[in-house]
């Protein structure tokens, strides 16, 4: 039967389909709608989509923003202080702390390794005496609304490796975002807009920034429907969603009423379940026309509330923008939302450029989670803050009292994570004088997903795709454990 053309092409056309990576394959993440929820068991009326067994047990958090700050900024300069250091200054970091640790080659040529103190001030902020730095000022008022870890690790020193690594589980491209899984997993509670959105802010520090490629929220081996769904800052807010011209939604909605009636001769002809996946994507797409634009109008938004997230709000792209989005696609029913956040790599001229980084990110930060409680949200979102590795305390390039660059670091780093069930005002994990090994409860990136996964009801050992052969997890098979010191 394979020889007869008909299957050939049938074969051709389904190898397409699931390879497809346009606006239908974006907007297949939600095109089941309620009466798939309905059929495939979900417990959730609200829901759309989703796998049948999940949640596996009650849920903390309904939905997740993962605020992405892609170049990794600098632990001992915003979130481990290390007062120590300040007598180090243009000391050599001692062959007892690094170990003979893995170098990068942009500081493995150097000579010396002197310390850099961090220039910042700290002080303790909330009712446990969270030490924050002077950087993050409107960040340090929510230090009990946060569960701060300090003892982050990761095996990948080099920028893309380890971006992929914290967004997919694995150092290597090919593996599914954790968006993607969590589209996969429990669907959307809006069909009219995808589980997993993304948005790139703008930024202001160094410009010199590493590239982000869409695999970052793709969706990998799982189907191509589950991958994050870009907005854009300017023109079509969603490429390929605008009608051409002369084309108006009368005339388009005729269109897509002939064309379903062709895919709908053409599934009872051949069963082929990826054609009544295209009529069902092509309503999607049809049904995003209205809502998208609803969703990136903020004209509905009172003054009191663009005040939280500080002066570049209103400006499309900015990181403040961006926070004030994640909140609207949040209270719409969007799963996962992720905002990625470039310039963190400060290699050089650190005091220059971080100071920028941190007021795009600190006002709106902290706005996005005093407007989540406000509304009644923050108790079942959780908000994650964090990037992929941290930085070196010696210094990249010439050291001065007032400037100095820092290396890359995997060996520790700082994340935070508020709301969905996480108990604020944690502090979990410390590590050495020189913030340079974790000395006591390590963290590894692969622990922080499955606690992710764990606060949105799925076990991250059950969770899994059959793909060559292998049960895959997005937290791969190496142990993983679920960070309860930091939930409520």
């Amino acid at each position: 039967m394979l020889d007869h053309p008909h299957h050939a092409a049938l074969t051709r056309r389904s190898l397409l389909s699931r390879t497809a990576v346009g606006l239908g394959a974006a907007a297949l993440a939600t095109l089941q709608g309620k009466d798939a929820a309905a059929k495939d068991g979900s417990q959730d009326p609200t829901r759309a989509g989703g796998r049948p067994e999940l949640p596996h047990f009650e849920p903390k958090a309904r939905r997740a923003i993962y605020l992405f700050m892609s170049g990794a900024p600098s632990q001992m300069d915003m979130w481990d202080h290390k007062p120590q250091m300040a007598e180090w200054f243009d000391k050599d970091l001692p062959d007892s702390i690094r170990q003979g640790q893995r170098l990068t080659t942009m500081t493995s040529g150097q000579t010396r390794f002197p310390i850099a103190p961090s220039i910042y001030k700290f002080a303790p902020q909330g009712q446990a005496g969270t030490m924050v730095s002077e950087l993050l000022p409107h960040m340090s008022t929510k230090v009990d609304d946060i569960a701060l870890v300090k003892s982050m690790y990761t095996e990948a020193i080099n920028h893309d490796p380890a971006i992929t690594y914290i967004c997919t589980g694995d150092q290597l491209p090919g593996k599914a975002s954790l968006g993607s899984w969590l589209s996969y997993g429990l669907g959307t509670e809006n069909e009219n807009l995808p589980a997993f959105m993304v948005m790139t802010a703008t930024w202001t520090g160094r410009k010199q920034a590493q590239a982000l490629y869409n695999r970052l929220w793709g969706s990998g081996f799982l189907p191509s429907k589950y991958q994050g769904v870009a907005l854009r800052s300017s023109g079509d807010k969603v490429l390929f969603l605008s009608n051409p011209d002369g084309i108006d939604s009368v005339v388009r909605r005729r269109m897509l009423d002939s064309l379903a009636e062709l895919n709908r001769s053409t599934a009872e002809r051949w069963g082929d379940p990826e054609t009544n996946a295209r009529i069902a994507q092509y309503e999607m797409a049809f049904r995003m026309q209205t809502s998208v634009p609803d969703l990136a109008d903020i004209s509905d938004e009172p003054q009191h509330v663009l005040d939280l997230y500080g002066p570049d709000v209103t400006n499309p792209g900015t990181f403040a923008n961006s926070c004030l989005m994640a909140r609207r696609m949040a209270e719409r029913g969007v799963r996962f939302t992720q905002i990625f956040h470039r310039g963190w790599d400060q290699h050089g001229a650190l005091p220059k450029d971080l100071p920028n980084q941190c007021r795009d990110v600190d006002q709106p930060s902290a706005g996005l989670l005093t407007d989540l409680r406000q509304r009644g949200m923050l108790d079942d979102t959780l908000v994650i803050w964090g990037g992929e590795f941290g930085r070196t305390v010696y210094c990249q390039g010439a050291l001065t009292k007032t400037n100095y660059g820092r290396d890359h670091h995997p060996k520790c780093f700082s994340i935070w994570m508020a709301g969905g069930g996480v108990q604020g005002g944690a502090v979990h994990g410390e590590t050495d004088d020189f913030s340079y090994n974790i000395v006591k409860d390590p963290v590894h990136i692969r622990d922080l997903n499955a606690t992710i996964l764990h606060q949105l009801g799925i076990d991250h050992e059950r969770f899994t795709f059959p793909f060559k052969g292998l049960d895959q997890r997005l937290t791969g098979v190496e142990e993983s454990r679920i960070v309860r010191e930091i939930l409520a």
